[in-house]
């Protein structure tokens, strides 16, 4: 039987928040630092204009920052983007790769996720890739079918040589105050972790699968209590720190 692995609560802030927005991670870092040692490993993903004083305003706590997408290339003609060895820079650990918002508002394909996850790689940044299907695609039974693609053309091969990290996200769940049943979300992460062994052995084994799509603080427990479910990304929740401190201290 798997070891119970370090949960990761991951926050995603989307297009949220000015420098007033702030305050929240130095209220969350006070409410750890409170709490004392906690059960989980911590992640807040603002917009790329907050994400250097947002480092900042985390230093010395156990928050690690990341972005919420890069660019495939390191550098060069490419007006408004940001490279994975810029989020670095700036003070990131992580990245959100390949989210449905992403997937959707930009056309971004799996091939695309694909060079960005080799690029942040390349930088130093720990990938997290999202994969999930649309409530017409779950209706129609080919739910896993979708993801079975999202994530043989997402990950490069040279993916299992790291850390593993994926985010499962229903698309119809996210922001919606629905979610799957219990038995879904466990059914789906048991199929992810199917897939991941199947291609990357051990590392597929100790991969991290978060759960993300309208978790709060009501449902956090119950979610994160559900087989081969380590953590989750969570969006509107994490924007008030009380709300994503409840979330953290529900693993």
């Amino acid at each position: 039987m798997q070891d119970r692995m370090r949960p990761l609560i991951a926050g995603n802030w989307k297009m949220n928040g000015t420098g007033a927005a702030l305050e929240q991670i130095a209220k969350l870092k006070t409410l750890l630092e409170e709490a004392g040692n906690i059960e989980s490993d911590v992640l807040v993903c603002p917009p790329a204009t907050l994400l250097h004083r947002a480092a900042q305003s985390a230093e010395g706590s156990p928050i690690r920052i990341g972005g919420q997408d890069c660019h495939s290339n390191p550098n060069g003609a490419h007006t408004g983007d940001v490279s994975a060895t810029m989020l670095f820079d700036a003070g990131a650990s992580h990245v959100i790769l390949g989210h449905s918002e992403r997937r959707t508002d930009h056309g971004e394909t799996s091939q695309a996720v694909n060079e960005k996850v080799q690029a942040a790689l390349s930088a130093g940044l720990i990938p997290i890739v999202c994969v999930g299907e649309t409530e017409a695609q779950r209706l129609d039974g080919t739910a896993n079918q979708v993801v079975n693609e999202q994530l043989s053309t997402s990950l490069p091969d040279n993916f299992g040589k790291t850390r593993i990290i994926i985010a499962y996200e229903p698309v119809w769940a996210i922001g919606t105050g629905r979610t799957p049943t219990l038995d879904d979300i466990a059914q789906m992460h048991a199929h992810i972790r199917t897939l991941l062994v199947s291609r990357f052995g051990s590392t597929g084994e100790n991969a991290l699968l978060l759960y993300g799509g309208s978790v709060k603080p009501s449902n956090a427990e119950e979610i994160l209590g559900t087989a081969d479910v380590n953590g989750a990304l969570v969006g509107g929740a994490s924007l008030l720190a009380n709300d994503f401190f409840s979330i953290i201290v529900a693993t």
